[in-house]
C-alpha cells in the first residue's frame, strides 16, 4: 500500500472545528506537528503555556490557539476556546491507520450462520466462530478471533490479535488494541479438602458504544450476571478489569490498574495508573483516584482521592519506614498520657 498523503485548506480544517481564521484562507497543510518540528505544511496548537517560548520561533503554517495568545504568533491562526479540544478532533483527518481494504482476506475464517455488514474488512487470518453478528464498517484485524455468539456493532475495530470469546456484545465505533482478551474466565474458585473447584464463569461482557480498549487490556466474564462497560469508557493498556465489575459512562482508567470483580465505578470516574481496586465496593460518580493508590474500601463522595507515600531520598525513606512500625504503639501512648492529662475547668 502506497504512502498516504493529505491536503487540506487552512479554510477547510477552519469549518471542521469552528475556528475563527486569521490568515490565508488557501494555505494548504498536509500534517500536523509540535511547535518545535512544525513546517510551512504543518498545523500545530498551542495549549499548555509553557509552550509559549516557542511561538516567536515555530515554522508552522498556522496555529490552533486561544484569542488571549493570537497576538503572540506571526503565521496563520485558527482560534478557538480550546485548542487541545480542536487539535484532538482534526487527529483523525490525518490518521492512516483508518484506511482499510473492504473485504475477506483468503486466509480469514468465517463460520456457520455468520451475519456480515456492510463494508466489513476481514483482515489476515482472522477467525470468526458460528453465529458471530458483525455490523456495517466493522474491521477484524489480522490474527484476531470472534467467538461463537458474539456481537460486535458498526464501525468498531478489532486492532491485530484481538481475542473475543463467546458470548460477548460490543458497541458501535469501539477501539479495541492489539492483544486485548474480551470474555475470558474471571478467577473464581471455591476451596475443597481436594484443592480449588473452578467455579465455571457463565456470564458474559456487554462493552458499550464509543469504548476504546488498550493494548493487552483484559476484561473478564461475569460469573452470572454480566462484566458491563458502559458507553465512552476509555481504558489504558495492562488493565485488569474483574469478572461482574461494572464501570460508568465516560470513566478513564489509566494503564496497570487492577479492578477487582463485583466492583462498581461511577460516570465520569478518573483512575490513575497502578491503581488496586478491591472487589465487591462501590466508587461513585465523579471520583477521582491518583496513581498507585490502593482502594479498599468504597468512595461514598465525588472528589480526588489518594494513598500511597511519595518518593523521598532513600535515607528518609528508610527513616519513615521503620517509624511507620510503631506508628501504633506511639498512637497508643498518646491516648494514655491524654487520659493522664488535666481536664480544662
Amino acid at each position: 500500500m502506497s504512502k498516504i498523503t493529505y491536503c487540506f485548506t487552512l479554510a477547510e480544517l477552519a469549518q471542521r472545528i469552528s475556528a475563527e481564521l486569521v490568515g490565508n484562507p488557501q494555505h494548504q497543510i498536509s500534517a500536523l506537528a509540535t511547535l518545535q518540528t512544525a513546517t510551512q505544511k504543518n498545523l500545530s496548537f498551542i495549549s499548555n503555556p509553557a509552550y509559549k517560548k516557542y511561538l516567536a520561533s515555530t515554522q508552522a503554517g498556522a496555529v490552533i490557539c486561544t484569542q488571549e495568545l493570537a497576538d503572540a504568533i506571526s503565521t496563520n491562526k485558527l482560534i478557538v476556546p480550546n485548542p487541545y479540544l480542536a487539535f484532538a478532533r482534526l487527529t483523525r483527518l490525518f490518521d492512516s491507520s483508518l484506511q482499510v481494504e473492504v473485504g475477506i482476506h483468503p486466509s480469514a475464517v468465517i463460520g456457520k450462520n455468520c451475519e456480515l455488514g456492510n463494508g466489513v474488512s476481514i483482515q489476515a487470518n482472522a477467525v470468526l466462530a458460528d453465529n458471530v453478528t458483525l455490523g456495517d464498517g466493522v474491521v477484524v484485524g489480522a490474527g484476531s478471533f470472534i467467538g461463537t455468539d458474539s456481537s460486535i456493532g458498526a464501525r468498531t475495530r478489532l486492532l491485530s490479535n484481538v481475542s473475543i470469546y463467546h458470548g460477548i456484545s460490543i458497541g458501535e465505533d469501539c477501539i479495541l488494541h492489539s492483544g486485548c482478551v474480551i470474555g475470558a474466565d474471571g478467577f473464581g474458585f471455591s476451596p475443597s479438602p481436594d484443592g480449588w473447584v473452578k467455579i465455571h464463569q457463565l456470564g458474559g461482557v456487554i462493552i458499550g458504544n464509543k469504548v476504546e480498549i488498550g493494548a493487552a487490556t483484559t476484561i473478564d466474564r461475569g460469573a452470572l450476571d454480566d462484566t458491563f462497560i458502559d458507553d465512552g469508557v476509555i481504558l489504558d493498556n495492562l488493565i485488569q478489569i474483574g469478572h461482574n465489575v461494572r464501570l460508568g459512562k465516560h470513566t478513564a482508567i489509566a494503564a496497570n490498574t487492577v479492578v477487582g470483580g463485583s466492583t462498581t465505578i461511577g460516570d465520569n470516574c478518573t483512575i490513575g495508573g497502578a491503581v488496586a481496586i478491591a472487589g465487591h465496593i462501590t466508587l461513585v460518580d465523579k471520583v477521582y483516584i491518583t496513581g498507585m493508590s490502593m482502594v479498599t474500601n468504597s468512595v461514598t463522595e465525588a472528589g480526588s482521592y489518594s494513598s500511597g507515600v511519595p518518593l523521598a531520598p532513600s535515607k528518609d525513606w528508610r527513616k519513615n519506614a521503620a517509624r511507620f512500625r510503631h506508628l501504633d504503639n506511639l498512637a497508643t501512648r498518646l491516648i494514655k498520657l491524654e487520659r493522664l492529662a488535666p481536664k480544662d475547668e
